[in-house]
């Protein structure tokens, strides 16, 4: 283990944290807001510290895939610890815990709550809501790698570690370029999503602060109403950008270099839009009745259809109060995610697909012994150790699943509310059923099950073994 280059990188984080933490204290000062002095002391604080620990450089830049894992989850618990001072600090919450859920549920773009009033808030700890969203929606190591080099040419371990999917893989030669192409192509839709809520009739505020939760695929909302108190045209917008943030980047990177055929049969894509689709027309059937006109049922379906699969968890309607088909939908949805790549969570339709189809396969072999046929996804055959990865990931995802929602259970609440706050912490959606429904929050759970929430965020955002590994004893010997 090169301990050296973690303690580096991590004073980088640390670095980047502060500069984070500077733009909440500009809408304090705009807004003339005392809760700012919170921000400014944890800012100046993890500069200093970050400055410091960089004094002594690292003996080695040799970087492997163990150093990866490890760098990324200490980044991401690192990032969450130093983010959640300023709102404890600034008084608006109850305990330094609370605080911790809620800015571990921004980063990892969960947007489970524990507050019964969000707009009793000051305007700097909303800012900083949303935009801990938009900073852990693309990932704050791929952000470093887009600016800074780190670790000579073993950096691609941290993209793996960090992004999404089934397997990882670079748009161009060098990791750099890929991870600042990446970004490019998030701010560019950030940005032009708040254009577009602009000209809907939101202010500056909240189209910035809306946009930074779609672009991550977060949630947190800047009113108690969520979404449900803006016009259908906002809403609409909304709709569509949850959609296209919860597609694989890589299809932009391919309309970019004008191969607009090569993006459009992306499997993955066609799947998952095809997943959208049905789902949407069977829960505009099943609520139709409760709404004054077909179009309004389609469209709060659309709406929370995208919500759910995408893992942002917006909402503009309590569809804890819709018919169980429709519930049990949303449910599944939960579980499916957006694709790989993207900055939705979930399992991931690709994953979902490739289990299928593995599945397909094996019915296939019993009934004919002897065929060999071989999984294929986007048109090549999947390799044994993707099957192999997905295989292993199924699995400790129903293990860590089921352990959560034992302890959970502790608190002796009903087993929807358990089970649906566990779906979707761990897949990072938000709000689930009953007692954590879109129109209650997570402060029914008692503090130990808060923490179980907390790693289930985490481990969901990291997609389980990043974090996992730092339990094992091995991670942590030196090579």
């Amino acid at each position: 283990m090169n301990y050296s280059i973690i303690r580096y990188i991590l004073c980088r984080v640390l670095e980047f944290q502060a500069l984070f933490l500077a733009l909440p204290c500009v809408v304090a000062v705009y807004c003339r807001e005392r809760e700012g002095w919170a921000y400014v002391v944890v800012a100046v604080s993890c500069l200093l510290l970050g400055g410091l620990g960089k004094l002594k450089k690292p003996k080695s830049t040799v970087f492997y895939a163990r150093e990866g894992f490890v760098v990324v989850s200490l980044s991401w618990i690192l990032l969450s610890i130093t983010g959640a001072l300023p709102l404890f600090l600034s008084g608006e919450f109850s305990s330094y815990t609370d605080a911790l859920f809620e800015t571990i549920s921004g980063l990892t773009t969960t947007g489970a709550s524990i507050l019964p009033d969000v707009e009793a808030l000051s305007k700097c700890n909303l800012f900083w809501r949303s935009f801990t969203h938009w900073i852990g929606g693309m990932g704050v190591l791929v952000l470093i790698l887009a600016i800074l080099p780190l670790a000579g040419g073993y950096n691609m371990h941290l993209m793996r570690a960090e992004s999404p999917g089934p397997t990882v893989g670079k748009l161009v030669p060098r990791v750099r370029h890929t991870a600042r192409i990446l970004y490019e192509m998030y701010i560019f839709l950030t940005v032009v999503q708040i254009i577009l809520l602009l000209f809907t009739g939101m202010s500056v505020f909240e189209a910035m602060t809306l946009s930074f939760g779609t672009a991550g695929t977060g949630g947190f909302g800047i009113l108690n109403s969520s979404i449900g108190s803006y016009p259908v045209v906002s809403q609409a917008v909304i709709t569509i950008f949850m959609i296209l943030f919860g597609i694989n980047f890589n299809v932009y990177y391919l309309f970019w270099g004008r191969k607009p055929m090569q993006a459009l049969k992306c499997e993955e894509m066609r799947y998952y839009l095809g997943i959208i689709l049905a789902a949407v027309l069977l829960i505009t059937v099943n609520i139709c009745d409760g709404f004054r006109s077909v179009f309004e049922a389609f469209h709060h379906a659309a709406f929370q259809v995208a919500s759910i699969i995408t893992t942002t968890g917006y909402s503009t309607t309590d569809f804890n109060q819709w018919p169980e088909f429709s519930k049990t939908i949303l449910v599944i949805l939960m579980f499916v995610g957006a694709c790989a790549g993207s900055t939705g969570g979930g399992i991931k339709v690709s994953r979902v697909v490739i289990m299928m189809k593995m599945v397909k396969n094996e019915l296939s072999h019993l009934i004919h012994p002897k065929r060999v046929r071989q999984v294929t996804f986007e048109n090549r055959v999947v390799n044994k150790e993707v099957l192999r990865s997905i295989s292993v990931f199924f699995m400790a995802y129903a293990v860590v699943y089921g352990l959560s929602l034992l302890l959970i259970s502790l608190d002796n609440l009903d087993f929807t509310t358990n089970f649906t706050a566990v779906a979707a912490t761990l897949n990072n959606i938000g709000p689930g059923l009953n007692e954590v429904g879109p129109a209650a929050n997570f402060a029914v759970y008692s503090q130990p099950a808060k923490f179980v929430l907390m790693f289930d965020m985490l481990a969901g955002r990291l997609e389980l073994f990043p974090l996992l590994l730092l339990f094992t004893p091995y991670t942590w010997k030196r090579s």
